[in-house]
């Protein structure tokens, strides 16, 4: 990727609702350059879509916790379109080692947090889970 593309999608990860008429000033091109730019990575798949990012006091509030998934492995499709289908789990990553996936939940209280596990230990599949609940973000990208 074009390190010019690079800025450009950084300037979208910290505020996707920036106008092409801001990102062009940011960059220092014109605001064609950056439709066009935009249009490139979206057509190649490598912008497939624009979030919503919550303001810091909305995330300080709310409990993360990593949930490590041990599966079975003929259960495993099954047990990952559960968790996408669960609204308080954010992300599902494949994992080496011990365990197979690491699923990252956000609640507002700790009950909340429990009440997800429970209904994720649930699910037909999971053998084994082991969570850690997030202190505080040092930092993210």
């Amino acid at each position: 990727m074009k390190p010019e593309d690079q800025t450009l999608l950084s300037l979208l990860k910290a505020n996707a609702r920036m106008s092409t008429a801001e990102l062009a000033r940011r960059l220092g091109v014109s605001r064609t350059t950056v439709q066009s730019r935009l249009h490139r990575l979206e057509k190649a798949g490598v912008v497939t879509g624009y979030t919503v990012k919550l303001a810091s006091e909305v995330l300080r509030r709310r409990i993360t916790a990593h949930v490590l998934l041990a599966v079975n492995p003929k259960q495993a499709e099954k047990v990952v379109r559960a968790l996408k289908n669960i609204p308080f789990v954010t992300a599902v990553y494949a994992l080496s080692g011990n365990f197979d996936y690491l699923a990252v939940i956000q609640g507002e209280t700790t009950q909340e947090i429990d009440v997800i596990l429970d209904q994720i230990g649930r699910h037909e599949g999971i053998e084994r889970t082991q969570t850690s609940i997030v202190l505080t973000v040092k930092f993210e990208r």
